[in-house]
């Protein structure tokens, strides 16, 4: 194993956030409030989470540093400077589709929380029930998909 190298997060979250500017989504971070030296207005955080709008758009000044996202933005017209430590980002992920990337605790990534991937799993059964209906209307066989994970 080797040692000594510099965590992938930061480049991670900055890679996400050029891959979704070029392809005009909103890029979304999932901030842990409780992580040391997180700074965020606290009435905007839900058990002990907050999601902020970094696109360009949305902030001034942002710095994607190797140890912290930083910025100012607005909250309800009140401009606030907000300073994330890397490790208090939980996930960078476009809001538009969900897709990104979503890490643990410790940096290693993991895959999507359940509830991005629930509300595709309801879209998928929408899409084939609709599919269903369509294709028992005119006496057709009903499609085999499989889930594949």
């Amino acid at each position: 194993m080797i040692t000594g190298l510099t965590a992938t997060r930061p480049y991670l979250v900055r890679a996400m956030h050029e891959w979704m500017t070029d392809n005009n989504l909103t890029p979304f971070l999932l901030v842990d409030a409780f992580v040391e030296g997180v700074e965020v207005p606290q009435a905007y955080v839900k058990n002990g989470r907050i999601v902020l709008n970094i696109a360009t758009t949305a902030v001034r000044e942002l710095r994607l540093h190797l140890e912290f996202v930083a910025f100012s933005a607005k909250f309800s017209g009140i401009v606030y400077d907000i300073y994330v430590p890397i490790q208090g980002v939980l996930a960078v992920y476009a809001q538009e589709n969900n897709r990104g990337i979503f890490f643990e605790q410790d940096g290693d990534i993991q895959p999507p929380p359940d509830k991005p991937k629930l509300r595709n799993e309801i879209n998928l059964k929408k899409t084939v029930a609709s599919s269903s209906l369509t294709l028992t209307k005119k006496a057709k066989p009903r499609p085999n998909l499989k889930v594949v994970k």
